[in-house]
């Protein structure tokens, strides 16, 4: 009773308690889930022992960044198409795989030697880091030509000259370099071991000679099933599932695992678009006719127009017959649901495109005036060295300057120099003077001259309006309206017009492909497939995603039809298509084998039944069965394993029927060498290191997280 008496006295500062242990439960909730919100968990990915932090992360990012901005720069053709919505996936891996690396060789006790750093530091880098740093001191004007020579200067700034402000920067970029070179040594070293661990030995490289040099002579007839039908080989729910039980490992995933289906609607111009063009192109050939000058309803429509000044040889395809034979008025070139082009011919002159020069500089101008003499006295260029201090002259002699381009006049000298260089009569004249030198050139050649075409071109792209946009959109908000799951979204969107693709994607897709099984993704997929990855269930139907490319509009809708984690289920349609195939293929392999297989008496006559042909292989194989021809590994192995006793013998494949006698065996007479089977043994092994080091362990990838946002 008294115990009562005190829980009763004590009610209210219970409530209270325990309404502020709620309190701290809520606030401490919303703490952790507003960390998530704004990125604090910082874990980009993670595999077993090995995390992606966000600062390593950005990191790669960067310099996968800038290691394809320079390969756009070295090879523009090969790489302008690059989708760079890859680049996130690309840094995960490499980051995944050096961390699994790095810690295996951590745990093995693999550590980079002082004399190891100083060579790939000093004598031969391998770190890119320390180039730049050679680099970043040359534009600093601090003059160090190899690492050698940097180090130096970093680490003893005194002695050359540098305050210890100057030199602390470049030491922290040095020392960050030094630990990253000392991780790839160490990297280096452990993938060096774990090649070398994937060796040969004696009885695998005497398995593989034996396998090679041992050679059948092997006669057979093969029937392909060809197309089985459905009927004759029917396939029952149980039968696919007994199989899928036995072949489930086949169907083994890695990571959680989607099957979507996509949707993207490509927003073309429409007729009233079309018009419009129309209607801007004779508007804009007129104004052409005009002068050339447009109005600013015009420009502001989108027509713009650029005067060119073009060798005949450099005209663009597309303009070359109504430059060079449309006369003087204004035409269309081209005008079609991209837009149109127009094209007026301003004038047609003969002018020359490049001229050959020899040019002499002096130190000095009163230098400059004897040179200048001596030179239109008959002193060759190339001898004014001999006869003036060298260190005073320069000449450079029978230059070509060009004067047009494929681009068009170069303005490489100024008019007025360049009509002083013509007018001179072949002497030297002086084109710059001053108290820092004279400069002087005379004309040596010049091309013939060629026609130079005057024009203006007026373009338009052509883009969906506004209204067309919107009216798209429209459309599309009420189809995903009215079908907000997967499987009417799935089932309805060919009535409204709409093409549905279906893709198989895990954390690790960058976007949402183009073709399966193509590195081409449609653009500014990465945010719908962040909706697939993180927010979307099965069964769900995202919101209107859109493509940002102005020209070409786009929009994208995904619905979820399926997700698993381990395996792909006995439900999806494509496991089914595969056992049903396989177990099809039995009945038939069976059916096909006891109706032949009483007609085996001679190969002959079993190939006669079968309707096909007895084919010869004098020298089959074991080692090397795809010149065998025989498509079934399980009836190479049956025949390599049979004797040459000539039985006939008929059997199942999983391509057809087989039939075949061994005529008889021999062994070649081939060398054996140890390094040779070596080498084979390795790439028939062909070890995957990722997959050593990985083990069953999955990939955490959170990318998503930190990328494509809504």
């Amino acid at each position: 009773m008294a115990t009562l008496e005190k829980i009763r006295s004590k009610s209210v500062f219970l409530i209270v308690v325990i309404g502020l242990a709620l309190l701290a439960f809520i606030v401490g909730d919303a703490l952790t889930n507003s960390r998530n919100l704004f990125g604090n968990h910082t874990t980009v990915a993670k595999l077993g022992n090995a995390k992606i932090d966000i600062t390593d992360y950005q990191r790669k990012r960067e310099e996968l960044n800038q290691q394809l901005e320079e390969a756009r720069r070295n090879n523009p053709q090969q790489f302008a198409n690059f989708d760079t919505q890859v680049l996130p996936e690309m840094a995960v891996e490499q980051l995944i795989q050096e961390a699994l690396v790095l810690n295996a060789a951590e745990k093995a006790g693999i550590r980079s030697t002082g004399s190891a750093l100083r060579y790939y530091m000093l004598e031969m880098p391998q770190n890119p880091e320390v180039i730049k740093i050679v680099r970043q001191l040359n534009a600093a004007g601090i003059a160090a030509q190899t690492p050698q020579q940097a180090y130096e200067i970093i680490f003893n700034p005194k002695r050359n000259g540098l305050t210890e402000a100057q030199a602390e920067p470049f030491q922290r970029a040095w020392l960050a370099a030094e630990k990253a070179t000392e991780k790839m040594i160490k990297q280096q070293t452990y993938q060096r071991l774990l090649v070398g661990a994937v060796r040969a030995n004696d009885l695998d490289r005497k398995a593989l000679y034996n396998d090679y040099i041992a050679t059948s002579n092997v006669d057979f007839a093969f029937l392909p099933f060809g197309k089985l039908d459905e009927k004759v080989y029917p396939v029952s729910d149980q039968e696919i599932k007994a199989r899928y039980d036995k072949d489930k490992g086949e169907f083994m995933v890695e990571q959680p695992t989607k099957e979507i289906s996509f949707i993207a609607v490509n927003i073309s111009p429409s007729a009233d678009d079309q018009k419009v063009s129309k209607e801007l192109a004779a508007k804009t050939v007129a104004a052409l006719n005009a002068g050339g000058q447009l109005s600013k309803e015009l420009k502001k429509e989108g027509v713009s127009v650029n005067r060119q000044s073009l060798r005949g040889s450099d005209l663009p395809a597309r303009l070359k017959e109504a430059v060079q034979n449309g006369g003087d008025s204004a035409r269309l070139v081209s005008e079609n649901i991209a837009g149109f082009t127009a094209v007026r011919v301003i004038s047609r002159t003969t002018e020359i495109d490049s001229i050959q020069v020899n040019v002499v500089s002096a130190a000095s101008e009163t230098l400059g005036r004897k040179v200048l003499a001596a030179l239109n006295a008959g002193l060759p260029a190339d001898s004014v060295t001999a006869r003036f201090s060298a260190d005073s002259v320069a000449a450079q002699t029978d230059q070509w300057i060009p004067l047009y381009t494929a681009q068009g006049a170069t303005n490489a000298l100024p008019q007025t120099q360049l009509d002083s260089l013509r007018n001179a009569g072949g002497r030297y004249i002086s084109l710059q003077a001053g108290p820092q030198g004279m400069v002087m050139a005379k004309i040596v050649k010049q091309n013939a001259p060629v026609t130079i075409y005057t024009f203006d071109e007026a373009s338009y792209t052509l883009t969906p309006s506004t209204k067309t946009k919107n009216d798209a959109r429209t459309n599309f908000e009420k189809f995903l309206g009215a079908n907000n799951t997967a499987e009417k979204f799935n089932a309805n969107a060919a009535k409204a017009g709409y093409t549905v693709q279906k893709f198989v994607v895990t954390s690790e897709t960058p976007a949402v492909p183009r073709m399966q099984g193509m590195d081409q993704y449609y653009p500014d997929t990465r945010q719908v497939m962040r909706w697939v990855m993180i927010d979307g269930e099965q069964g769900e139907v995202s919101h209107i995603y859109n493509a940002s490319d102005a020209t070409h509009p786009a929009m994208y809708a995904v619905a979820i039809d399926d997700q698993y984690e381990n395996y792909v289920p006995v439900s999806n349609k494509l496991v089914r298509e595969i056992l049903t195939d396989r177990i099809r293929a039995d009945k038939a392999g069976d059916k096909l084998v006891e109706q032949y297989g009483k007609k085996t008496q001679s190969l002959q006559s079993a190939a006669q039944a079968m309707g096909v042909e007895v084919r010869n292989i004098p020298a089959f194989r074991f080692g090397n069965s795809t010149a065998s021809g025989i498509g079934d590994t399980k009836v190479v192995g049956k025949i390599a394993g049979s004797k040459a006793d000539k039985k006939v013998i008929i059997t199942k494949g999983a391509d057809g029927v087989y039939v075949y006698q061994v005529m008889g065996q021999n062994k070649e007479n081939f060398p054996y060498n140890e390094q040779q089977y070596d080498q084979q043994y390795f790439q028939l092994i062909n070890p995957d290191l990722f997959k050593m080091l990985k083990g069953t362990d999955k990939i955490n990838n959170r990318i998503y997280n930190f990328e494509a946002g809504e």
